[in-house]
């Protein structure tokens, strides 16, 4: 077993101290250093390059934002941002993203067991995406909670046919890399494209600048949803930070619905939770696309959807950032077709217009 090992840049002493705790505690993780600003993490990594950068935002002499950037563009390394919930540091966090950084997770805290425990996996979980994430070069042991399933949150479909309706909803899940891809694919779409609903893996107090900015690049509207929210064409809902969004039917017409609960599949919000939702309001409805992402969330919530008659897409290998999440959806059989990050958009607007036209062909 590859150890991944990890230099940590943070101002704050405390932090350090804690997250090398965290993280030296898990067997394929070797924190190898730790240093207080960008400028010591550069002389630290002149003798040893590591596979993950776990970094802080504002720092003295330099801020992690342009740390990120000088890294992408002279020596790429994978960087996990570790950041407060302030809301100025969500939009500091979000310009981090776009320079370059592959997760976002918040700093650990005093709280409850709970929170810590669940605390400890989202950052080891972060720093093990990071280290298979693909990296370009750009311009300017713990016990951890027991993995649930989507039944911890919602009952299975009860196999009973859906009514056809004339609206159609496309549900999204994405993990690492899928900011940005997220933001490729929003800004490809017209106006009059199906309402869509999404999840994307991130902590609360991110999703509401995420939105926001999303918003601002877009042609379609960009919210972070709240309950009720109805999903209507030329919108994307986004699911809050820390908690679940499930797709909900009132006649012919969707709505939302956003609940807390347990991690699923070590997250929340959690994919599987809201194909499996979309799977019992929408069925044959609906149309399933899975992102880029580490591990398996959203597989069998994408299985629960093909079989409920929707259609389902999933990004190829090639264009992922780390490409978990699709190939297990493609491998429990729940993608009729894997298509480049660049082509999505186009054959969501094609299935949507025609739900009885065969989708591209799968990739093997």
């Amino acid at each position: 077993m590859k150890t991944i090992r990890v230099l940590i840049v943070d101002d704050s002493a405390s932090v350090r101290t804690i997250l090398t705790e965290i993280l030296d505690a898990e067997a394929d993780i070797a924190v190898i250093a730790t240093a207080s600003n960008p400028y010591f993490a550069a002389e630290r990594m002149r003798d040893e390059v590591p596979d993950v950068i776990v970094c802080d935002i504002e720092m003295p002499r330099m801020d992690g934002i342009t740390f990120v950037q000088k890294l992408m563009s002279q020596r790429p390394v994978p960087v996990v941002i570790c950041s407060s919930l302030a809301e100025a540091g969500s939009q500091m966090a979000m310009q981090a993203l776009e320079a370059g950084a592959v997760e976002i997770i918040t700093k650990p805290r005093v709280g409850t067991p709970q929170f810590l425990m669940e605390a400890r996996t989202r950052i080891c979980d972060a720093v093990r995406a990071a280290s298979r994430a693909r990296v370009v070069a750009r311009t300017a042991t713990i016990d951890v909670p027991r993995k649930l399933t989507a039944d911890a949150i919602l009952p299975p479909a009860s196999g009973r046919p859906i009514e056809r309706t004339t609206d159609k909803v496309v549900v999204v899940g994405a993990s690492t890399g899928g900011t940005e891809a997220l933001r490729r694919l929003l800004e490809a779409l017209p106006e009059s494209s199906p309402g869509m609903v999404i999840v994307q893996h991130m902590p609360a107090g991110f999703t509401t600048a995420f939105a926001r900015r999303l918003d601002g690049l877009c042609r379609i509207e960009v919210r972070e949803a709240a309950t009720g929210d109805r999903v209507v064409p030329g919108l994307a809902l986004i699911a809050p930070g820390n908690h679940h969004l499930l797709l909900r039917r009132s006649g012919a017409q969707y709505h939302v619905e956003v609940r807390d609960g347990p991690l699923v599949t070590r997250h929340r919000p959690s994919v599987d939770v809201l194909f499996r939702s979309a799977a019992r309001a929408a069925g044959a409805n609906a149309l399933g696309v899975i992102l880029t992402g580490m591990g398996d969330d959203g597989a069998k919530g994408m299985l629960e959807l093909r079989t409920a008659g929707a259609r389902t897409l999933g990004q190829d290998e090639g264009s992922c950032v780390v490409y978990g999440m699709p190939r297990e959806a493609m491998r429990a059989g729940a993608v009729e077709a894997e298509l480049p990050l660049d082509r999505i958009p186009a054959e969501i607007l094609r299935l949507a217009a025609d739900p009885s036209t065969k989708p591209a062909a799968v990739k093997r």
